[in-house]
């Protein structure tokens, strides 16, 4: 085998690695046939690569073996501190021939990232290369997020007794305000641990108030008892912040948000909002529905699955000096 080259990325090494992206993503098309076909375009996928380069302080590193690009790792922070002092390998931020070669891509990378101060590391990887996916474990990389897609097609899952799913209306806005803080609230807790602020009742009751009729989206409560016990939001995935690039399919529908209180959760009142915002999508006319949840959140990452979503990417994470 020839040595390989490693050094940092730089421009000159765009289209001969847009390339390598495009057909990466080819190669996740065939085992997940729901992602968008237009990065499987040569010229498309450099315009995503270029995009991610172009982004303030992006940086990585590019390996090459008798004189062929092999493989690429791009990174570039986030400016939220919510992520930590970060670096953030998007789904557009790297493809390899050999998955081998994305430890040292990374050891090229990171000696800058942590260099910077940059030691909260994220990096969002397809999941059909499993290989791929073991050697950002063996970089000290944990998996952190899932990003999943099902096609869109009504489940065939009934309702639980008395659990009936209905739109929203304005008399909600309260149990949907109290909900609104449920989630990060649960993430707060054992085994998520999530460091998200929870914001207050007082403003998630104004915002309720002033975009509840909003068109874009689409808001569902399940009843126990004539009762409000949960929520939950289905939209665009266009209106999504974390399904970029090549993780965002066309045409496709998101189920963005999904909360149920305490003493109604394990009665079913999950998959059945799950359901009503599938059955939405459905009746709008998307190809598909995508979703993502915490890995850690026992509750979602059971309840997802279980209503067919698949997964596409997932965001590992590493947090460097621990």
């Amino acid at each position: 085998m020839s040595r390989t080259e490693l050094r940092p990325f730089t421009a000159a090494d765009l289209a001969a690695c847009g390339t390598l992206l495009a057909d990466r993503h080819r190669r996740h098309r065939a085992a997940q046939p729901l992602l968008s076909a237009r990065f499987e375009d040569a010229a498309v996928a450099l315009a995503e690569l270029t995009a991610a380069y172009e982004t303030p302080d992006a940086s990585g590193a590019v390996a090459y073996r008798a004189g062929v690009p092999v493989g690429f790792v791009l990174g570039a922070p986030k400016p939220s501190p919510l992520w930590g002092p970060n670096i953030w390998v998007e789904a557009a931020g790297l493809a390899v021939t050999d998955p081998e070669v994305t430890r040292d891509l990374y050891a090229v990378a990171a000696a800058r990232w942590v260099d910077e101060g940059r030691t909260a590391h994220y990096v969002v990887v397809p999941t059909y290369d499993a290989e791929l996916v073991r050697a950002w474990f063996r970089l000290g990389f944990g998996q952190q997020h899932a990003h999943a897609i099902q096609p869109a097609a009504r489940p065939g899952t009934g309702t639980p007794a008395g659990l009936p799913v209905r739109r929203a209306t304005r008399a909600d806005i309260p149990a949907l305000a109290q909900l609104e803080l449920e989630l990060p609230l649960h993430h707060g807790r054992s085994p998520t641990f999530s460091a998200g602020r929870v914001g207050t009742l007082e403003e998630a009751l104004a915002e309720w108030t002033a975009d509840f009729d909003n068109p874009g989206y689409a808001t569902f409560v399940a009843e126990s008892d004539g009762r409000v016990v949960g929520s939950a939001i289905g939209c665009a995935l266009e209106k999504s912040s974390g399904h970029l690039s090549l993780a965002r399919p066309d045409h496709a529908g998101f189920l963005g948000f999904a909360a149920v209180f305490p003493h109604a959760r394990g009665t079913g009142a999950g998959r059945a909002l799950g359901t009503a915002v599938i059955d939405w999508a459905v009746t709008a006319g998307f190809d598909s529905v995508v979703t993502d949840w915490r890995v850690t959140n026992l509750l979602a990452s059971r309840a997802w699955p279980a209503l067919g979503f698949s997964e596409t990417f997932l965001r590992l994470h590493r947090l460097i000096g621990y």
